[in-house]
């Protein structure tokens, strides 16, 4: 039986069994729906099997891609599990492979191989030689991650699973690349795992006041590719899509992923007063349409932030009266 969820403008429902999904889509269809199997959210209004009420089979998978030069990702097949604590279980046909930042692993069945490769393995198998997997890694250290990735591959006849845990609270988002240009940029460790063949090089940003204040640095991760990868991020993941022109402000910590057209830029949040006594910080990031964004409701860094702020048994204040306000309210003696 399926899990759904139901997006209404940021507001998530879920997850529902299927006949909840049904009765939830037949009260209100003017939103997007996602259930293990599907690529990105779907309008509600599209999915047959909401629509009619009845049961129908999750559509076959895609053909692989034609050999070329270039040998494309390999398709495979996932579940996603859990609500906070997620993870998600890839089924492998017989030498298909996934990659994954070490360490990310949850269990795997006997028939998967585990191997160690330099690199983010997107030339294991497809050339390149021994300059593209250095300039690969070399990529990979930049970001902050390990030279290695670890690559898992279906050496038996039959199917094989192999299951990654995300490393906090949050959601796993499920990213086909082809549906996004091939290429998409992300959070410095949003990164979970993908198919072979998804490449995880570096995104530099170009404006100063972008690296320094944006929330994400100078380099963030770009995946290219035409196969699956999976996001994770803090909290709940609200997809966004901006209009040409369109502008959203968001909280710098807040901005996931990104689509190749959008622009990323900082701002002031606003006068002294705002930026002093706010709570909001010096700037917001200031994305402009067009393409797709993803906002996540629980950076790692505020929650490590108040967790930090526990420990010390204090509180930690988004503006410069924190102190002050922590001995007027009696929390601090």
């Amino acid at each position: 039986m399926a899990q759904w969820f139901f997006n209404y403008g940021g507001e998530q429902i879920g997850p529902l069994d299927d006949a909840q999904a049904r009765e939830q889509a037949r009260r209100n269809a003017n939103g997007h729906c996602w259930r293990q199997g599907f690529a990105e959210w779907q309008p509600i209004a599209q999915v047959a099997e909401l629509r009619n009420g009845s049961d129908v089979a999750a559509p076959p998978r895609p053909p692989a891609p034609p050999a070329s030069g270039q040998r494309g990702s390999d398709v495979i097949d996932y579940r996603i599990f859990g609500s906070d604590m997620q993870f998600v279980e890839i089924e492998l046909d017989p030498e298909e492979s996934a990659i994954a930042e070490a360490g990310s692993m949850m269990y795997k069945e006997a028939t998967v191989q585990l191997d160690t490769v330099f690199g983010d393995g997107s030339q294991a198998s497809g050339g390149g030689g021994f300059m593209g997997k250095l300039l690969s890694a070399g990529k990979r250290v930049i970001t902050g991650e390990s030279l290695f990735t670890t690559m898992f591959t279906q050496k038996g006849s039959g199917k094989g699973k192999v299951a990654f845990a995300a490393p906090y609270p949050g959601t796993i988002v499920p990213m086909k690349l082809s549906d996004f240009g091939g290429r998409l940029i992300c959070q410095k460790d949003s990164f979970l795992c993908a198919a072979r063949g998804v490449s995880i090089g570096i995104f530099f940003q170009r404006k100063i006041l972008t690296g320094l204040f944006g929330g994400e640095g100078f380099i963030m991760q770009k995946l290219e590719g035409d196969g699956l990868a999976f996001v994770h991020a803090g909290g709940t993941i609200v997809e966004r899509t901006l209009a040409p022109g369109e502008r959203l402000d968001v909280d710098t910590g807040c901005v996931v992923a990104l689509t190749d057209g959008v622009g990323f830029d900082v701002k002031p949040v606003g006068g002294v007063k705002s930026m002093l006594f706010g709570g909001e910080g010096l700037f917001l990031a200031n994305l402009t349409g067009p393409g797709k964004v993803w906002l996540q409701s629980l950076p790692f860094s505020r929650m490590a932030g108040r967790m930090l702020a526990g420990a010390r048994g204090g509180k930690e204040e988004g503006s410069v009266l924190g102190g002050l306000g922590d001995l007027l309210s009696g929390d601090r003696s």
